[in-house]
């Protein structure tokens, strides 16, 4: 194994055993903080020197073996890993971003009783999602998958005492095992088709059994259509989306971890790996465009009327992902990775500094009961402000120059439909990140703070601030690996609309905050529309309308279930039998003598019965 391959497989294994480490010992505060800490930090070094390594390679690919995992007949499956520019930039957005959410982990979580138990939690975290981006087969990454579901279950109720957290962790955990069923069946069909599930191998097969030119790739469609399912339930898309705004129970940096590095960006990654795949199924690829045009619409909608501050930034990341599924869709995978990184920079950085305001504040979430924040916390005013600007993609922001890609691709792809829907959720992008930002710090003083962010705290959101203004460099080996559309033809609309609108949008959410008509009560007639977008388009109240409601009536009626009347049946006859029984067997000779002549006088009538009908 060559001393890169070392370094790769350190990348996965050093959060892991930091993990066990931290799950089997007992140590301070300060050498838990130290090993969470030093592990994650060890892997974005790491991480770090492979860019550097391969910085003039834009087509290079780095292998590693773990060992076998199964060899089984025809099916050998490896803990193998595999690098190349896709999972290069995805371990370095997950252990750089990681780590510095760990790093503002130790102040912020520092006073809690089960500060081992988290920082396990969220170290097996980091591991589980490294092994789901540099897996060389499907199998280990669904290991990764399933690693990352666990884990978010665990975070998200964190503080199981009170039972909202419970209920929270259990919704998202059932509702995105929906998602990963159906991709567990999209893999055991993939193997009977293909008979591997190495990823490059898939990638390769399926374009020599399922030709373009063969009008039967109704299979190649089937299988992506499942690895699709899978995609949509991590990554929090339509129609299982509204597992993600009620994520929020968790701490703080879990939120920020989850939003920005990890769990969300699966199914995003998911279809990139795949995507010589899902190009064989151009009908599912434009599924997936539409999927994240409506999403991108529905979270833009619904974080524009939120008041939880922690909600809006979670409806945020439901638009976000939307972009980057209609990235994907249009055929332009690398503008969707290359949004997704610079979003888990301006969305990590939103979020630890939400967490840095509720932490200031004496645990409040409520925008309207903030205010006049400005001059009182500078540090976290200035990075909200620049994770404001870049989520509302302002010029020379990281956001601004991903997002205008996707745009551009998108008119370029010819879907023009759905390039006026994506214009339409920046346009609401820029204004409710406007509208966040004024209440909260230009606004009338409602609270005055009682704490402020330690150091470790504010380290992390100056370099988070410094990423989400020059992080937008796109990585050379995603163009090489996913080539883009030709955008030399745009039109002077445009090329320059999406530029002015987010200029617009935060004029008029200066105007409206100005004449103070943001938090004032809404007018009686639009009472049932506002309820409706900001209950996130009601999708809650319908899925216990349509699945939870008649189900919980199916188990009413049914809780003296029929089939097992069948088996209580056998047990009571048993039962009976054996009273029955019994009674010849209660110790007196009499007893016992007695049922000897009973049952030879049975059994010779059964033989005399028997021979008679003979």
């Amino acid at each position: 194994m060559t001393e890169y391959a070392i370094l790769l497989v350190l990348v996965p294994l050093l959060p892991l055993f930091s993990a066990l480490i931290l799950l089997f010992s007992k140590l301070p505060k300060l050498w838990i903080s130290i090993f969470a800490v030093g592990s994650v930090a060890s892997v974005a070094l790491i991480s770090l020197f492979l860019n550097v390594i391969f910085w003039q390679q834009s087509d290079f690919v780095l292998t590693a073996s773990l060992g076998t995992w199964i060899n089984i007949a025809q099916l050998k499956v490896n803990f193998g890993l595999y690098l190349d520019p896709l999972s290069l930039v995805m371990i370095t957005i997950v252990s750089g971003v990681g780590a510095l959410i760990h790093l503002y982990s130790t102040g912020f979580m520092y006073q809690d009783n089960d500060l081992k138990r988290y920082f396990t939690y969220l170290n097996l975290f980091v591991s589980a999602m490294l092994f789901l981006v540099l897996a060389d087969n499907l199998l280990l990454l669904y290991l990764g998958w399933e690693g990352v579901g666990l884990c978010s279950y665990l975070l998200i109720g964190f503080w199981y005492q009170d039972r909202k957290n419970n209920l929270a962790a259990n919704k998202a955990f059932l509702m995105t095992r929906i998602g990963d069923t159906a991709m567990a069946i999209g893999l055991f069909l993939l193997f009977t088709q293909l008979g591997t599930l190495d990823i490059q191998e898939i990638q390769i097969k399926a374009h020599a059994v399922w030709s373009l030119n063969n009008d039967n790739n109704t299979m190649a469609s089937l299988c992506c259509l499942l690895l699709l399912a899978g995609a949509v339930g991590k990554s929090a898309q339509l129609p299982l989306q509204n597992w993600l705004p009620d994520a929020m129970a968790g701490p703080t940096p879990v939120s920020a971890l989850i939003h920005a590095a990890t769990m969300v960006t699966a199914g995003i990654y998911l279809i990139a790996r795949n995507s010589q795949l899902f190009q064989l199924a151009p009908d599912v690829l434009y599924l997936v465009a539409l999927i994240g045009t409506f999403t991108l619409l529905l979270g833009a909608s619904a974080a524009m009327v939120q008041t939880d501050l922690k909600r809006i930034l979670a409806y945020s990341t439901i638009s976000q992902l939307g972009y980057m599924f209609l990235a994907l869709g249009v055929g332009a995978g690398a503008s969707a990775v290359f949004h997704l990184m610079t979003h888990a920079f301006f969305k990590a950085l939103l979020f630890l500094a939400a967490g840095a305001l509720i932490y200031s504040l004496h645990h409040e979430h409520n925008i309207f009961k903030m205010g006049g924040l400005l001059k009182k916390l500078p540090v976290v005013a200035v990075s909200f402000s620049i994770g404001c600007a870049a989520l509302a993609s302002l010029p020379f922001t990281a956001g601004f120059f991903s997002k205008e890609l996707i745009l551009a691709q998108v008119i370029a792809s010819g879907h023009s439909g759905l390039w006026w829907a994506a214009v339409l959720g920046a346009f609401i992008t820029a204004f409710y990140s406007a509208r966040l930002f004024f209440v909260v710090f230009l606004g009338q003083t409602q609270l005055s703070p009682n704490a402020r962010p330690t150091k470790s705290m504010s380290l992390a959101l100056v370099i988070l601030s410094v990423l989400s203004l020059f992080g937008g460099i796109h990585p050379e080996g995603l163009k090489t690996l996913m080539p883009q559309l030709d955008t030399d033809g745009l039109s002077t609309l445009q090329h320059w609309l999406p530029i002015i609108l987010p200029f617009i949008a935060i004029s008029l959410a200066w105007w409206l905050f100005k004449t103070k008509r943001f938090g004032k009560p809404v007018p009686a007639f639009m009472q049932g529309v506002h309820q409706l977008v900001k209950s996130g388009w009601a999708f809650d109240h319908l899925y216990q309308t349509i699945i939870v409601s008649p189900f919980n009536t199916l188990c009413q009626v049914n809780k003296d279930d029929f089939i097992d009347l069948f088996y209580r049946l056998i047990e009571k006859t048993s039962g009976r039998l054996h009273m029955v029984f019994s009674k010849f067997q209660n110790g007196q000779l009499r007893r016992y003598n007695a049922s000897l002549i009973l049952f030879c006088i049975l059994a010779f009538a059964w033989f005399i019965s028997g021979e008679l009908m003979l």
